[in-house]
Order: structure tokens, then sequence, then C-alpha cells
């Protein structure tokens, strides 16, 4: 089981890369992290292999592996979890996806495939682009 999640504010796939090169986005012993509100239900499943797909700018665009659940508490005394990545991020065939707040599951059958090596090393297309050629099927 996987799972997807909105990388909002985040222009391409090189920004997130290096948003998650921050200190304040990495654990302790460095690896990028998102931290939410919600842990999964279904850690095992998740935990099994699972991945993150972002979704950035109205497509899925890529994936990092998950590596473990941490639990997080904020200052104001709230329980989180951060969800500790593969620093790996691979590109994916792009998806459309509609905007959803939080994160969702992501079945593996339903999980966009990852590019090629050799398309993986092209540069990526613009966003909008990108987008424009999934919703015909090009992508």
């Amino acid at each position: 089981m996987h799972l997807v999640k909105l990388s909002v504010g985040t222009e391409d796939v090189a920004d997130l890369a290096d948003w998650q090169k921050q200190p304040r986005a990495q654990t302790a012993d460095g690896l990028p992290r998102h931290v939410t509100r919600m842990w999964p239900a279904r850690e095992a499943e998740v935990l099994n292999g699972g991945s993150i797909y972002w979704v950035i700018k109205g497509s899925i665009l890529c994936r990092q592996g998950i590596v473990r659940l941490d639990e997080v508490t904020g200052g104001d005394g709230i329980r989180r979890c951060a969800i500790v990545l593969d620093p790996t991020i691979v590109r994916v065939t792009p998806v459309l996806r509609r905007p959803f707040q939080g994160w969702r599951y992501l079945p593996v059958d339903e999980a966009p495939r990852d590019l090629t090596r050799a398309k993986a090393n092209e540069d990526a297309l613009p966003p909008a682009l990108s987008a424009a050629l999934a919703e015909i099927g090009v992508l």
C-alpha cells in the first residue's frame, strides 16, 4: 500500500528535492521527512514496501520509499506522524490528480509506473505541459 500527498507550494521535482535538503525537513539521522497530523491506520501495509507519491502542480510526478513512521510531538503537545522517506526521488509517469487535503491511500495496482532510467534523466517538462499531456494520455 502506498500514500499519495500534495506537495503544496512545490514548483517541480527539483524544488521538492531542494526543500528536503533543509535541516527542518529532516530527521536527526538526516533522512527527509514529512510531518502530518494523521497516523496511517494501515501502517503495516505502508511499511511493507510502500512509497509516498507526490502530487506537484496537479499531477503525480514522483515517489519516495517510506522508511519508517516516527512519532513527533509539536510545541502544542499534539502527537503527529513523521513519514520518514528514502532520500532517492524516483520520477514516475505523470498522472493527473485533483486537489485533496491530507494524504490518501494508493493501492499498488493503481500506482503510476516508474519512468525508465533514460526518461528519468531527461529534463523534466514544465508542470503545466506535463499535466496537459497526461490529460490526453500521451504520458
